[in-house]
């Protein structure tokens, strides 16, 4: 996992399952496993944002087939892949702190993303920036977070929510999706 808002490397922090009997009074221990996607048809061309939000104390949490108990899948008109990819990580952050999540870790398919938020990589690209801001806006708001590069074959799940969004607008259905915990 990556550092906390101050850079140094917390303490490990207690995994909670959301359904135990107690999970509102430890809501601020969830860990969550990300798995994000952005896609255009053409670049720039009809796009959209996937993600899924894993309980990271289940077992088999990392698996690519791990059941999420969260997701979005939402149409973005038309945009860039790589906005759609951090619209994604934006969406997904978002989400994972409305559920009380208090330490994420992102396993995401687009490399740019993830060694841009590592801050190996600079943001060049006007319309980047403003994103990276934003999503670093939101993992200082987490005690701990990750991001690591997975291969696209990882990423299934959040492949196909952006597929669903894009084929769902151009059916005449809802422009987001989101299924949040009970």
């Amino acid at each position: 996992m990556g550092a906390g808002a101050d850079g140094q490397a917390p303490d490990q922090v207690a995994p909670a399952r959301p359904d135990a009997p107690d999970a509102a009074s430890s809501a601020s221990q969830l860990r969550v496993i990300i798995r994000t996607d952005g896609a255009a048809r053409g670049n720039p061309g009809p796009a959209s944002s996937g993600a899924v939000l894993i309980d990271a104390s289940v077992p088999g949490a990392r698996r690519p087939d791990a059941i999420p108990f969260a997701s979005i899948s939402e149409y973005l008109g038309v945009q860039t892949n790589n906005v759609a990819e951090y619209t994604a990580v934006l969406r997904a952050l978002a989400l994972a702190l409305e559920v009380g999540a208090r330490e994420v870790e992102m396993l995401l398919d687009s490399k740019l993303i993830v060694e841009q938020l590592h801050g190996r990589w600079r943001v060049k690209d006007a319309k980047l920036i403003l994103l990276h801001g934003e999503a670093k806006g939101y993992l200082a708001r987490f005690a701990r977070w990750g991001a690591t590069h997975v291969p696209r074959a990882q990423n299934k799940q959040a492949d196909a929510l952006c597929n669903e969004a894009i084929d769902r607008v151009q059916a005449g259905g809802p422009r987001v999706v989101v299924i949040r915990p009970k």
